[in-house]
This record gives structure tokens, sequence and C-alpha cells, in this order.
């Protein structure tokens, strides 16, 4: 029942990337319930990457930017993760700034990345970072590659946190950058 469902809904195309290969069900981690809104039919490439079998591609994920648009929950939830793995790169950045999920669906989001062995993210004080907090910067930073130096002070709003909990990534001077959170202090 759920599978065909989900099979009705996808009409034929991965509910990521449109493709058109063969398709099976993915059922979405960490979902509050197991039922046709948290699984997805997808096609094998999308499938390999989501379990982490395989190096994303990043010129395969540019697909969603169209899916975290998706009107199913679900495909939202996924693109949504995927960007958030994606976002040292500037498109990936970019969505994930602009995108607006449902509270629920947020929470459904975060729910799965959130990791209990993964140390958290602190400022020069200690005290912890959250994505979407502002920092001022402790000491002047040179940018490279960029050709500025981020001055002692400087704000930085709606901070990412990464995958390693001693940086955190933020837009200084219009420019996407990464920053030591020890350089930093919690607003």
């Amino acid at each position: 029942m759920i599978e065909q469902a989900v099979r009705e809904r996808a009409e034929g195309q991965c509910e990521l990337c449109q493709s058109q290969l063969p398709l099976s069900l993915y059922a979405i981690p960490d979902s509050p319930v197991q039922d046709a809104g948290s699984t997805l039919a997808l096609c094998e490439t999308c499938q390999i990457q989501l379990s982490g079998d395989q190096a994303p591609d990043m010129n395969h994920w540019r697909c969603l930017s169209d899916a975290i648009w998706s009107t199913v929950p679900g495909v939202q939830v996924v693109a949504w993760r995927m960007l958030q793995q994606l976002n040292s790169e500037a498109w990936a950045q970019d969505l994930i700034d602009i995108a607006y999920l449902q509270d629920d669906v947020r929470v459904w989001a975060e729910a799965g990345l959130a990791d209990a062995d993964m140390p958290s993210t602190t400022d020069s004080n200690g005290t912890v970072l959250n994505a979407g907090d502002t920092v001022h910067l402790v000491k002047d930073l040179p940018v490279k590659g960029a050709g500025f130096t981020a001055k002692r002070g400087t704000m930085v709003r709606n901070i990412s946190l990464t995958q390693n909990p001693d940086h955190i990534e933020g837009k200084v001077n219009g420019t996407h950058i990464v920053i030591i959170a020890g350089y930093t202090k919690k607003v």
C-alpha cells in the first residue's frame, strides 16, 4: 500500500533528481512515523550517495535547487539534509539560506543531523554555538583568496555549523567563509 502510494506520487521519476532511471523505495531515517510521507522513490544514484557508500557528486546534487521547494515534506527533509552535508559549496549554502521549511518539517530534518557523539562547537569563552547564532570576531582574520581581512569586532549573523566542531561558517563582506570557532564570541 505504501509502495503504491509513493510510486503514484513520484510519477515514474526520482523525487530528488527527476531521473527516469529505475526507482526503488527509500525510507527517510529518523522519521516520526513510517508511512508514504516518510518514504521516497529514488534512483540508484541518489540512494547510493545518500547512504554514504559513494562520495557526493556535487553536479548531481544541483537538482536540490528544485527539490528543496517540493510540496512533499519528505522530499524537503532529504534535500535539506543533503544541502547541510554540501554546505561547503557556495550554491548549497545559498539554497540553505533561502529555503523555508515549516517548523515541524525543520524539526524532522534536523533530527537526522543530530549526532550525540559529535562534540559541540564552542566560542572563545566555551559558550556552545548553534546554527543561526550571531557571533563577533575576537581577532583580525585574513581571508585567504578573498583579498581582505575580517576585522576584530565584525558581526557574523546566521552562522552555520560544520562537520568539524572547531569551525563555523558565515558571511563576512558578502563572502561565505569558514571561521575557527575559537576566534569568535557569541552575541
